[in-house]
C-alpha cells in the first residue's frame, strides 16, 4: 500500500479542489469543499480500492489524510 496512490484515490473523491491541494499533511476537513457525503465516499472508496471497512469514527479521529492512511493500513494486517 502506497501513500501517494491512497493521496490520488482520496483526491478523486472531490470534485472541484485541485489535486495539488492534497499532500499527506492535508486536514482534510479544512478543504472548502468536504461535507459528509464526501466522508461516505471515502469509506466507500476504502472498502472498494483496499478491503477495509472504515466506520465514521475512523474518519472522524483522523486530522490528516496521513492519520486515515495510516488507519487504513493497521485494519489491513
Amino acid at each position: 500500500m502506497d501513500i501517494n496512490t491512497f493521496i490520488d484515490n482520496f483526491a478523486g473523491q472531490f470534485d472541484d479542489t485541485d489535486r495539488s491541494v492534497f499532500t499527506a499533511e492535508t486536514k482534510f476537513r479544512e478543504i472548502d469543499e468536504w461535507s459528509s457525503l464526501i466522508a461516505l465516499s471515502i469509506i466507500a472508496m476504502v472498502d472498494e480500492e483496499y478491503d477495509v471497512t472504515l466506520k465514521g469514527e475512523d474518519v472522524k479521529g483522523a486530522e490528516t489524510i496521513q492519520d486515515l492512511f495510516n488507519t487504513v493500513q493497521s485494519k489491513k494486517q
